[in-house]
């Protein structure tokens, strides 16, 4: 597991590095779970909103292009410098609320459980992209304000996947798959939705207060069940 903002390689994809070395320097077997043809990583994804360009423009003036500030797993993903202040029911408000880049078509605030409890939004479950009838709420920047209709959601927990992996664990796109996570405070997830593209690296995205009821850290051992 590692942090949601990360610029270096993850340790658990250094490990199975290393660990595939050391057994063919050695002539052993590998362990099944080894023989996966990319290390699991599972990340906390912290609350955060994907913007269109021209919310962007709204909220940070004409022309405003976001500023990488951290590169993300997945490839071309990026946490921008640029935070905004979310408005929502009462005026209850998250400050410094981060947008991830690229721009996107839609506009999407993703929040943990709790952080919806404390602005006073009772938001579903959705798969990203997935936000016809769900709230909305008002993003305020330092050139404006911007509306959304609707787009504020809490996270369905999903693995991303390349096909390699899709094929090594049988599994297709949409398909569930469970996540057990072991440890002191060990649990499985029953409802890990796969999504898989060329583009993909491994990696499961729970939210905040699912990484904290698991008790994740970075050396928790994790694996996919189909």
């Amino acid at each position: 597991m590692a942090e949601t903002l990360q610029s270096s390689t993850p340790r658990t994809v250094v490990e199975h590095l290393v660990r595939e070395q050391v057994y063919a320097k050695l002539g052993l077997k590998l362990p099944a779970a080894s023989k996966a043809p990319n290390a699991l990583l599972v990340n906390i994804s912290a609350r955060h909103c994907h913007l269109t360009q021209a919310a962007v423009e709204a909220l940070f003036g004409k022309g405003h292009q976001l500023t990488p500030m951290k590169g993300l797993y997945q490839e071309g993903q990026y946490a921008a410098k640029e935070s905004v202040t979310l408005i929502g029911p009462r005026s209850r408000v998250i400050s410094n609320l981060r947008i991830l880049g690229p721009c996107r078509t839609l506009n999407q605030v993703e929040l943990a459980y709790t952080d919806a409890v404390s602005l006073g939004f009772d938001i579903p479950v959705r798969m990203s992209g997935d936000i016809k009838g769900t709230p909305g709420c008002m993003l305020m920047g330092p050139n404006g304000y911007f509306e959304l209709p609707d787009g504020v959601i809490r996270a369905q927990p999903h693995v991303h996947m390349h096909p390699d992996d899709a094929a090594f664990y049988g599994v297709k796109h949409l398909d569930v798959m469970k996540l057990k996570v072991h440890g002191p405070l060990g649990m499985t997830f029953d409802n890990l939705v796969v999504r898989v593209d060329p583009s993909f690296k491994l990696e499961v995205h729970i939210d905040t207060d699912e990484g904290n009821a698991c008790g994740l850290k970075p050396d928790t051992f994790c694996e996919l069940i189909k």
